[in-house]
């Protein structure tokens, strides 16, 4: 492996590798025009995980340690720098044992002459830097196969964001030992606690009597998704729009507000968060950034069971973040214990009205616009997994 890396860290890009990736307007070679690598950034490699923190720019020069882990364990290390040199940049590093022997003699550096800087690329000579957002970065290598030729990797990086976002509502929320079956029964063993979260903010709407509409609901979560179980007493069922991309939101139905890394902030027509409508008839609804309603089916399975005026709705939540693209494949994220996630609930009720009557929502909203879940995702509560 020592070998192999060494050697890979050691290619000069081809020419393959420039015209693989789209080049755009040069920049000049200066750390102020490539500062947005900073950050701690996650991702896979070499059938491991890899973390990669880069500080911002200072003293002519940007820092980075990087670790490989496999199999829970730390395989190598490597101290990287960006830094001017001869009115342009280079990268070097050196790599360490996971005892932190050095691979590279006392005095010795693998060295990536700069190519080109653009706003949205770092072209070095054997190592190329894709930014895809404020969030992500692709990382772009030239590896030599079995055979001897030569093959463009891409490894994919997630950064990691600081929370600031002022929280509204903390719930600390347990992990299922067993997974739910997402039938309506709510038999499972993730729900047989007693306590219940009040689904009681009147966002929009005249104030409602207890007959007309009460709402409370639960919460639990497994690596692969959020799961939730929502109770509603309501006198009146309304489905009016048999589309489901119109007015959905005048119908009965439940909303859930999902902003994956708890950032806060506008998200009305990106996915920044999300604001699923689950219709009665289980379609799953949201606005689109192209400004139109888009089916996200895929996001949410939902089921929903009523006897009389109570209904009980099981949902499983896969959650996206802002890197989320329409029309292609997206693989849903991993949640871990200590992950935080910004959440509302709410609930459109319609009592046979052309609009819906009032709209309840899970979180107190301040000020006198309390609909605002739909735009502003710093009302939203939040969400700390835990085993």
């Amino acid at each position: 492996m020592k070998q192999i890396l060494i050697f890979l860290f050691s290619l000069t890009i081809s020419a393959q590798t420039e015209n693989e990736i789209k080049i755009t307007d040069s920049l000049a070679p200066k750390l102020e025009n490539i500062k947005w690598i900073s950050g701690n950034w996650k991702g896979e490699a070499f059938g491991g995980q890899t973390e990669e923190n880069w500080s911002e720019p200072s003293g002519g020069s940007m820092m980075a340690t990087f670790k490989l882990i496999n199999d829970d364990q730390v395989s190598f290390y490597e101290i990287e720098i960006i830094r001017e040199v001869e009115n342009s940049l280079v990268l070097q590093l050196k790599h360490f044992d996971n005892d932190l022997k050095g691979w590279e003699t006392k005095n010795e550096t693998v060295d990536f002459p700069l190519i080109k800087i653009t706003p949205t690329q770092v072209i070095f000579e054997g190592m190329s830097f894709e930014k895809v957002s404020d969030n992500e970065m692709n990382v772009y290598v030239d590896i030599e196969n079995d055979e001897g030729e030569i093959e463009i990797v891409k490894f994919n990086y997630k950064k990691e964001i600081i929370h600031t976002k002022h929280i509204n509502q903390l719930i600390n929320v347990n992990k299922a030992t067993t997974n739910p079956i997402i039938d309506g029964i709510a038999d499972d063993d993730i729900w047989s606690s007693k306590f219940w979260f009040p689904l009681d903010q009147l966002w929009l709407g005249d104030a409602y009597t207890p007959e007309d509409f009460s709402g409370r609901y639960k919460l639990s979560w497994s690596n692969e998704a959020l799961y939730l179980l929502v109770e509603i007493q309501d006198d009146v069922l309304v489905d009016n729009n048999t589309n489901p991309l119109i007015s959905w939101w005048d119908d009965d139905c439940l909303e859930v507000f999902i902003d994956a890394n708890n950032s806060g902030g506008e998200h009305q027509y990106n996915h920044n968060a999300f604001a699923y409508h689950i219709a009665l008839d289980g379609n799953v609804v949201d606005m689109a950034p192209n400004k139109k309603g888009k089916l996200y089916n895929s996001h949410i399975e939902s089921k929903r069971i009523t006897e009389a005026n109570t209904s009980i709705w099981e949902v499983k939540i896969s959650l996206f973040d802002e890197s989320y693209k329409d029309d292609e494949e997206n693989s849903p994220l991993k949640l871990q214990s200590g992950q935080v996630i910004g959440f509302a609930l709410a609930y459109c009720d319609n009592d046979n009205s052309e609009t819906r009557e009032n709209f309840i929502g899970s979180v107190y909203v301040e000020g006198d616009d309390k609909n605002r879940g739909w735009i502003d995702a710093n009302i939203f509560g939040t969400l700390r997994l835990r085993n």
